[in-house]
């Protein structure tokens, strides 16, 4: 298992793998520049490349994650071009860093066509678009939307369909959010073999490269994408432990994208995980599962001590999974 959180690059990427390291990170997810700007960034590909030298030493995985304003179904013809060139550089720096992929959330259109279709043609357009000039190593990884301001990217079916009409789509994974398909509605809590099954249907377990472990503040189906620390929530912990025996999810990496207090980090929680995986299903089965072993887990947003960072706690959840079944690896972001 693979466990980490959001980590900062105000000291570079070589310095947020490092960050990661020092809280016992095997996992961490990164902004590649200004989490709220489209503005192409001129890297240092030096320090691009220490960082992907760093982590394949220390097998750290990471997963890169697209600033706010991006939109694939961008209506303006400038947004629609701004968003291209931007996407295509968090692509660069991402393959650069020797990370998985690029986190992106499905298309939101908010233009006026009558065309309940239009959002769906125009996030295809961009995402070919995208990928046409892209021969990176880098995935382009798209996450399920939690249905906060319209219904796009909310339901397998959607995810599936879009992938299958582009261009390239072996270019394109996902990225599996935990709190945003409860808030949708394509995941009770309580329903995961559903869900699991009715998902490998479409083949797109196959094609999920990276989840995003958050508990969510608001009731199933609230359509709101507010993120919980996992067991504070309304997921309830059986549903978590269901979740974690899919096949599919070895190996991936595991991120946490819970609140944390200003100055903290996710230490703290990660060195809790152990504990509430024993209240998902009593004897911490859920780390007994295949499913979980490649998986990187990543704590994001979590509160932590202040100066400690998540060491404490990734060694909790290390100790756990070693104890059933022989080994894990866990980080930050």
């Amino acid at each position: 298992m693979h466990l980490g959180c959001h980590v900062s690059i105000r000291d570079g990427y070589l310095g947020a793998a490092k960050n990661a390291m020092r809280q016992g990170a095997s996992a961490f997810q990164y902004f590649p520049k200004n989490p709220r700007s489209l503005t192409v960034k001129p890297f240092d590909t030096g320090d691009a490349e220490a960082c992907r030298k760093f982590c394949q030493e220390y097998s750290l995985k990471s997963i890169a994650h697209t600033p706010y304003p991006t939109n694939l179904s961008a209506d303006n013809e400038e947004t629609f071009r701004a968003t291209v060139r931007s996407v295509r550089n968090d692509l660069e720096i991402a393959s650069a860093c020797g990370s998985i992929g690029v986190v992106v959330h499905f298309g939101q259109f908010k233009g006026e066509s009558r065309d309940p279709l239009y959002g769906y043609l125009r996030m295809i357009e961009m995402a070919n678009e995208i990928l046409s000039a892209w021969d990176g190593s880098a995935l382009l990884l798209i996450e399920n939307n939690a249905g906060q301001g319209n219904r796009m990217g909310t339901s397998l079916e959607e995810l599936a369909q879009v992938r299958s009409l582009l261009d390239q789509p072996d270019k394109v994974g996902y990225c599996f959010d935990t709190c945003h398909a409860f808030a949708s509605s394509l995941w009770s809590g309580e329903n995961w073999r559903e869900v699991e099954s009715r998902a490998r249907e479409l083949d797109y377990l196959r094609h999920v490269k990276a989840i995003h472990l958050n508990d969510s503040m608001y009731p199933h189906q609230s359509f709101r994408d507010r993120h919980a620390n996992i067991g504070k929530g309304y997921i309830p912990l059986s549903g978590f432990a269901d979740f974690f025996r899919t096949p599919e999810f070895q190996g991936l990496p595991i991120i946490l994208e819970t609140p944390h207090l200003s100055g903290k980090t996710h230490r703290d929680e990660i060195s809790k995980f152990p504990r509430i995986g024993q209240g998902m299903i009593g004897d911490a089965a859920f780390l007994r599962t295949p499913e979980r072993q490649r998986l990187p887990i990543v704590l994001e947003e979590t509160p932590g001590r202040e100066g400690e960072g998540h060491r404490e706690e990734i060694r909790h959840v290390r100790e756990l999974a070693d104890r059933w079944q022989g080994g894990t690896t866990c980080g930050t972001v």
